[in-house]
Parts: structure tokens; C-alpha cells; sequence
């Protein structure tokens, strides 16, 4: 009997239909279809526009990832070594407990852009403490030339020492593990070795995790990769990226994006775009984005269950990391940031459907920036201020990882419609010859040729010299004003106020009952933040401070507004301290 091949189309076929079978995710495919030639081009011309984009890095720049990764391994283990003969032990058993670094979020996903950070969990064995990280290896790391701009927040939801290290931005968090050793043969996979391990470092180490994870999640991990590239770049431009102000971070994106692909197994980048801003914006919040089904696991801890836990029920838009123990991701999405991201998706998803794939538009399109400080007629301004960059960038941190409270506490005023907080804040240091001038920066004021921006990770002393010449050429200041120019940094964060449309029309009543023309009271929010700041015990009131004052739009730097901006304001009074 003779045998029967198949031929390679059938074969092709075969493995086409249990493709189709396979189901990724808590669901079936809500398609199984293949690319049309016409997606392919659209991802042909989707990749080119992020190339133009600066979206991927040289081979220079990635070896040069490497090689600060590699010593950054090196640095650990003799972080791991020194605290080891700290404790007495035999320099042979200090050597052998090892350490060793993890990657994860967007380095790991290979979706990394040009200058992006690397996420990096430091892990070491049990006879290392926390606080060994935040003394030793800390001053370690500050020893180093190749570090600049650290700061450490150690009572972040995961602490973090974030540096530059050879120019690269580093967020550096750690694990102490319940084993003797650490060594570099270790994976994390392993649900048992979180046995042990306090809240914060189970926390580090699903960082990692939940990296690993995604990537066995998706079906298809090229295609995975060109359309997280896509809407990361897609919620920068569009001032919706940052977990810290309440909108969604890298991993968040990462999993909405994994989610998509998972209904579409077989769909190229132009198709899974196609589809994830119309599926988002019709989404059932707080119906979570689950890209498995929760597991159980060996440790005594919480897993997120809205059934259980009141916290987890007012959960907004709640996406659950796929590694044991399941966490929200997405916590610090607040009812203002859940509306803007809601109106974005529903921009995008009209624009992509309408325009883009319909050969009008090109996917540069999506991309144009937000027009953040044009959109709002009031804004309140938060300036924090202090002497020295070491001490600016701690309170910096400090009072950024609290500005969602504040947002919060805006929402409770009725008067106010939406709380929109801007993604980052704006670093700069000015030169000031007296008090009068000092008072105005520290309240948001800038000096002619003596207030100078400073990019994102250059907060040092190292430019001061620098910037003095600038001013003496610029300036013409005499020597003796020269001497006495006193360095002041300045971190101005923004938010932008939607007021109730019954105020802004001339209805209702004032905060203080009495009808006629209405008044916007922001003094209890305002003061409640102040407190809550101040409260940190490292705020030192002599040489640090905060102001919080509201702004028309009219009044916004003019750097911030455009050329061009032309836009009419609303004149409703404001009360604030």
C-alpha cells in the first residue's frame, strides 16, 4: 500500500486549523482569521512610522544596555559579599551566596525605545535586609561615576532606588529570597520561592514575573511587540502614561495590548490596533482584563477578589497581572483619569476605524501630542522647591507619589467635574539675587536667562558651572551679583479642572449657600494635601517648601501654551490658598 504525503499546503492548512482551535486567554478568539494583504501593508506602514518615531534603539545604544546591566550583576554580588563579612561570615561562604539581576517591564518585552529605562530587580539571599539595599548599596551605587541623579523611595507600594547609570535610567528595586544562596542559574518561575517573602518584596519579584508570563500569554510575540510599541507611544503622545497619576503604566498597557491579541491569535499589528481601542472604550468597567484564570498558590496572601475585599471592589478599571499572587495593576486609576482615558479610547478608536485604515490618514495621525495645557480654562499649579538637587529630587518624588491624593480629594468637590493631572512634572533651576526674586520661583515665577529647564534625570550640581557661564554671557551681571546668585530647583506639577457646567453657566449656589455668582472653594482639598505632604519625615520646612495656586489658562507659562494658543478662558473665580 503506498503511503500518502501530505503536501505542504496541507500541512500548512492542518496546523492553520489548530491554530484556530487553540484558545489563548480566559475565552475563545473572537476571530480566527488571518491577515489580509492590505492589514500587512498597514503594518508595513505602521513599522515605518515608528521607526521615524525613534521608537528603536542602535545596535550601539543596546550593547551598551548590556554592558550596564552586566555591571550592575557585578555590583550586586559584591553588595551580597560585603554584607556577608558584615555578619562574620567565612569570605568563601560571603562569596558563594551570589545575587543577581532581573529584568522586567518594557526591556524585558523588547519593546524598549531609544533612552527608556530599564526595570531591574536586584535579588539576594536571606541573610541580606532590606535595608541593606537602601544604606549600602545605595552609597555603593553613589560612589560610582557612572551614577548620577539618584534618589531612593522606600516607602513607595515597591521601593526603588532610581538613578542614571552611564546615562541609562535605572528604577532598581530588590528581593530578599528565604534561601541561603543566590545563584546565577536562578529562575523565578517557581511559585514556591515567594514562601517567606514580606508584601513589598513578592511585589518586586512579580515584576519580573508577570514579565515573564505575558510573553508565554500571547500568541504571537512579533506582532505582540509591534503593537505595544504602538500604543506606548500612542499613550505618551496622548499624556495617558503614568501609573503614579492614576492613568495606566507599562505593564498595564502591556497586558491590555496581550489581551487583544489573545481575541485575535492570528491578526497582524494594523488589525490588533484596529480593535483594541473600539474593544476598550466598550468595555464593561469594572469587568476586569484577565489574561488567565487566577490560580491558587503556596503562600497565605492576598489575591485580588473584589468579593472579599471592599478595596478591591472599587477598583475602576481593574487589570490583573497573570502571575501568582494575582494583583490590580491598575489601582491608582482614579474616576477623572478613567474618564480621560475612556475619551481617548473613544477618539482613537473613530480616528483608526475612519481614517487610518481607510488609507486618509497616515499612523502618524495617531500619534499627535495632547494639547494637555490648551484644554482647560483653570489649572492648579503645585510647586515644590528646596536649595540642593539631592534634596529636590527626594522631595521631588515625595510629593509626585502624592499628588494622586489630591486628585482624589478634588473629585469630592461638587463643583468640579474632572480632575486631570499632568503626567510629569517640570524640572528647573533658577539663579536668584534676592528674596523678592527667591519668593517669586518658589510660587512658580521665572527669571529672564537665569531660570533654566533641566531634562528628566540631570537633577545634580554637575551643570551649575555650566550654567553660570550661560548667565554671565547672557546677562551681563557683575561680578559681585555674580557671587551672590543663589541656586533654587523648582518641580512644577499641573493639574487641570473641569468645573461643573451649572458654575461655569452662572447657576447654583456658592460654597458659602448664597445664591448669585458661584464660587469654586478648592481650600479644604488644597489644605488636606499640604498636610499629607508635610507629615513625610524628611520634609525640612528651612529648605524646603510647596505652593499650590490656581491658574487661568491665559496665565500658563508661556513655554507651556504653544505659539498660537488663542483659546477663550472661562473667568469663574476660584478660591485658593
Amino acid at each position: 500500500m503506498a503511503t500518502i504525503h501530505s503536501t505542504p499546503s496541507q500541512q500548512q492548512q492542518q496546523q492553520q486549523q489548530q491554530q484556530r482551535q487553540q484558545q489563548w486567554g480566559i475565552s475563545a478568539p473572537i476571530s480566527s482569521a488571518f491577515p489580509t494583504s492590505l492589514e500587512i501593508e498597514q503594518t508595513e506602514e505602521l513599522v515605518k512610522t515608528l521607526h521615524n518615531n525613534g521608537l528603536f534603539e542602535s545596535e550601539q545604544e543596546a550593547q551598551k544596555r548590556v554592558i550596564v546591566l552586566s555591571k550592575l550583576d557585578k555590583i550586586v554580588k559584591e553588595f551580597v559579599y560585603r554584607v556577608g563579612k558584615l555578619k562574620g561570615f567565612p569570605d568563601l561562604v560571603a562569596k558563594q551566596a551570589g545575587g543577581k539581576i532581573f529584568t522586567f517591564g518594557s526591556y524585558q518585552l523588547g519593546v524598549h525605545s531609544a533612552g527608556a529605562d530599564i526595570d531591574t530587580l536586584c535579588v539576594f539571599p536571606n541573610h541580606v535586609e532590606r535595608e541593606h539595599f537602601f544604606t549600602i548599596m545605595r552609597d555603593m551605587l553613589l560612589k560610582r561615576p557612572e551614577v548620577t541623579g539618584l534618589t531612593d523611595v522606600v516607602d513607595a507600594f515597591v521601593p526603588v532606588i532610581k538613578m542614571h547609570f552611564s546615562g541609562i535610567p535605572i528604577d532598581f528595586v530588590c528581593a530578599r529570597l528565604s534561601v541561603p544562596q543566590v545563584p546565577d542559574d536562578l529562575v523565578l518561575s517557581d511559585n514556591n520561592l515567594l514562601k517567606g517573602l514580606d508584601e513589598r518584596c513578592i511585589r518586586s519579584v512579580n515584576g519580573s514575573r508577570v514579565t515573564d508570563e505575558i510573553l508565554r500569554l500571547v500568541p504571537n510575540i512579533p506582532t505582540f511587540r509591534i503593537a505595544l510599541r504602538a500604543i506606548k507611544l500612542w499613550a505618551k503622545r496622548r499624556a495617558i502614561y503614568s501609573n503614579i497619576m492614576g492613568f495606566l503604566g507599562g505593564v498595564a498597557w502591556a497586558m491590555l495590548v496581550a489581551r487583544i491579541c489573545q481575541l485575535y491569535p492570528n491578526a497582524c499589528a494594523s488589525a490588533i490596533i484596529g480593535r483594541f481601542f473600539r474593544i476598550l472604550y466598550q468595555w464593561d468597567w469594572p469587568q476586569p482584563v484577565l489574561l488567565k484564570p487566577m490560580e491558587d498558590g503556596p503562600l497565605q496572601v492576598r489575591v485580588w477578589n473584589p468579593k472579599l475585599y471592599p478595596a478591591d471592589k472599587s477598583h475602576r478599571m481593574p487589570i490583573i497581572t497573570p502571575a501568582y499572587p494575582s494583583m490590580c495593576a491598575t489601582h491608582n486609576v482614579t474616576d477623572s483619569t478613567r474618564t480621560i482615558m475612556m475619551a481617548e479610547f473613544k477618539r482613537s478608536a473613530d480616528l483608526v476605524e475612519n481614517s487610518i485604515l481607510l488609507n486618509e490618514k497616515s499612523w502618524q495621525a495617531l500619534f499627535t501630542k495632547s494639547k494637555f495645557f490648551e484644554d482647560y480654562r483653570h489649572y492648579l499649579q503645585i510647586v515644590a522647591s528646596s536649595f540642593s538637587s539631592d534634596s529636590q529630587l527626594k522631595w521631588h518624588g515625595l510629593v509626585e507619589a502624592k499628588l494622586r491624593q489630591l486628585v482624589l480629594k478634588l473629585e469630592l468637590v461638587d463643583m468640579l467635574d474632572l480632575a486631570h493631572p499632568y503626567i510629569k512634572g517640570i524640572d528647573t533651576v533658577h539663579y536668584t539675587l534676592n528674596d523678592k526674586e527667591l519668593k517669586d520661583v518658589k510660587q512658580g515665577g521665572f527669571l529672564p536667562h537665569r531660570s533654566i529647564e533641566i531634562k528628566e534625570g540631570n537633577m545634580n550640581d554637575s551643570h551649575i558651572d555650566s550654567h553660570i557661564n550661560e548667565i554671565r554671557a547672557k546677562t551681563g551681571l557683575s561680578d559681585q551679583e555674580m557671587d551672590y546668585l543663589t541656586p533654587v530647583y523648582t518641580t512644577k506639577f499641573y493639574i487641570g479642572l473641569t468645573v461643573a457646567s451649572s458654575i461655569r453657566n452662572g447657576y447654583g449656589e456658592g460654597s458659602n449657600g448664597e445664591h448669585g455668582r458661584p464660587k469654586l472653594n478648592l481650600v479644604w482639598p488644597t489644605t488636606e494635601f499640604l498636610k499629607l505632604v508635610k507629615s513625610w519625615d524628611g520634609f525640612d520646612e528651612s529648605t524646603m517648601s510647596i505652593e499650590l495656586k490656581n491658574l487661568k489658562g491665559s496665565m500658563l507659562p508661556a513655554d507651556l501654551l504653544g505659539k498660537d494658543n488663542k483659546l477663550k478662558r472661562s473667568q469663574t473665580k476660584v478660591i485658593y490658598i
